[in-house]
């Protein structure tokens, strides 16, 4: 054997012991926890043949506690790009079967370098977190690492798609990076997410606590909303991360992917005409409607066990991605609190970063009321998604379905909020409040002087309502462009996303607005 063929066996031999990781048993152990190791999962992520690998044979420089005599193969992280049907990506995946895929300097330097060439390619960033968290060994440069990374998603925000999934644990300052990004999927059952562990809890506080109760998929998707997905199993992971990449675009320079549309846009459904109670406090199924209306009924739902009373999502109209953002009067009568409204916002705010149009469906009696929303800063969190509508600048199309009552008509990207086309069904009642709350407010010193008050308020409450409790009263102001036959709202709102596809709207110069935080 010559020389180059000895260069060429050892280059060989090296990548096999890298891409082996943590060896047969630390793979073994992950896939005993029901888990697939960082290749495993990148494999599985990528279009096949596409992964091209950079940093294989990085290793960490810590000479602290013997650390100089410690092999960590690519030093517990695989970096690198690939395809996702087709589209390019910057992926890191930490590796728990080496080192437990805790976080060193020289991890840091491989997962900003991907991050950096995402910026640079104008790609989205994938990271697949699983790490036992910082090298207590490298001391302040595993700190310094976590910040180099949480800068570059800072700098990342709005410019290219951040996506995190959190397979494993992901506890302290390793929370922050994923926390940075758009959008968060955790596993069920094998993957937390917490500042402080369950053992500083029951030392600072004694309070007895599971990592899952904690800060595990479940409690994170339905109270906290930290993240936005949830997945039985990795393969269905991979699959929800797929499926949301086909919803938005590379960077924040280009078009979301549009596709091929065979459903007519100006189909019908008669159903929709049928769909609001007559009853006015009876709830009816907003998923219905959104269904009936989007391109095949397909909808792509966003923290769906979160704040329920409002629903948000990718669909499609006529081929083009859309954000959808619809309150559900079948939860909570579709009202908005603290919760609905930083879930929202959050939402509207990366569509338009995203050139993605909004499509919003409101049915909304109003805010929360009580001393707990008040107490909780709902007036903030609810200026949060007016601020978000007021700023964005992509198309917005609304419709108005039913209740569009007060402070929450305003926030619903009404047309003072640069709605450009503001639709209402014939059912529509936008107004300051419900007519029974008008009535009672606007009539009660004289209904005290009658004979039959509830007689008087009744009268006074159906006068209300055909002053005021319908579409018309707007209309006639210009605040909405048209009130719609119900069965006819996929065809307007895809004509009307039509019409307002190339259009320019500026915003004052300035650095940056103070969003309500």
């Amino acid at each position: 054997m010559n020389i180059q063929q000895e260069r060429i066996s050892e280059l060989i031999e090296r990548r096999e012991k890298v891409r082996n990781g943590g060896g047969e048993k630390g793979i073994a152990k992950q896939h005993e926890k029901g888990k697939y190791t960082a290749r495993e999962r990148l494999a599985m992520l990528l279009d096949e043949g596409s992964f091209e690998e950079m940093d294989m044979f990085v290793e960490h420089r810590c000479t602290n506690f013997d650390m100089e005599k410690k092999y960590i193969p690519g030093d517990a992280v695989v970096t690198g790009s690939g395809t996702v049907n087709g589209r390019l990506v910057y992926v890191f995946a930490q590796d728990f079967t080496v080192s437990a895929g805790s976080l060193s300097e020289m991890m840091s330097k491989k997962i900003c370098k991907v991050m950096d060439m995402a910026m640079q390619m104008g790609a989205p960033v994938i990271g697949l977190n699983d790490s036992g968290g910082a090298r207590i060994q490298e001391g302040i440069n595993a700190l310094a690492g976590y910040g180099e990374i949480f800068e570059r998603n800072i700098l990342a925000s709005g410019v290219i798609p951040q996506i995190s999934g959190i397979f494993g644990p992901c506890a302290g300052g390793a929370v922050y990076s994923p926390a940075l990004t758009d959008f968060i999927l955790m596993m069920e059952g094998t993957s937390n997410m917490f500042l402080t562990g369950p053992k500083v809890v029951k030392t600072v506080l004694g309070e007895d606590i599971t990592a899952e109760d904690l800060g595990g998929a479940s409690v994170h998707a339905s109270k906290s909303g930290v993240t936005q997905f949830t997945a039985a199993t990795e393969e269905d992971a991979i699959t929800t991360i797929k499926q949301l990449l086909n919803y938005i675009p590379q960077n924040n320079m280009e078009e979301a992917p549009r596709v091929e549309c065979n459903d007519p846009i100006d189909r019908t459904d008669d159903s929709l005409n049928e769909i609001i109670p007559d009853n006015p406090n009876q709830a009816y199924d907003m998923y219905e409607v959104i269904k009936s209306v989007v391109d095949n009924g397909e909808f792509f739902e966003i923290h769906k066990a979160f704040a329920k009373s409002i629903i948000i999502g990718f669909a499609r109209f006529n081929g083009q991605s859309v954000g959808i953002v619809a309150n559900q009067p079948k939860f909570m009568a579709g009202v908005l609190d603290s919760n609905s409204s930083r879930k929202a916002a959050r939402f509207v705010r990366f569509c338009d970063a995203f050139n993605i149009p909004l499509v919003t469906l409101v049915d909304v009696p109003g805010f929360l009321p009580g001393s707990g929303q008040e107490h909780n800063a709902v007036i903030v969190h609810g200026a949060k998604l007016l601020y978000a509508y007021g700023e964005a600048t992509v198309p917005k199309v609304t419709v108005t379905l039913r209740k569009s009552y007060g402070g929450s008509h305003i926030v619903m990207s009404c047309k003072q909020l640069r709605g450009d086309l503001n639709y209402a069904w014939p059912s529509a009642e936008i107004a300051v409040m419900g007519a029974a709350g008008a009535a009672g407010v606007l009539y009660a010193k004289e209904a005290k002087e009658q004979a039959d008050p509830k007689a008087f308020i009744a009268e006074k409450e159906a006068e209300y309502t055909k002053l005021f409790a319908n579409p018309y009263a707007a209309a006639k102001y210009g605040y909405i462009e048209d009130v719609i036959e119900p069965r006819n709202t996929r065809f307007r709102i895809c004509r009307g996303l039509a019409q307002l596809a190339n259009k320019k709207q500026t915003v004052p110069a300035k650095k940056h607005g103070n969003i309500p935080l």
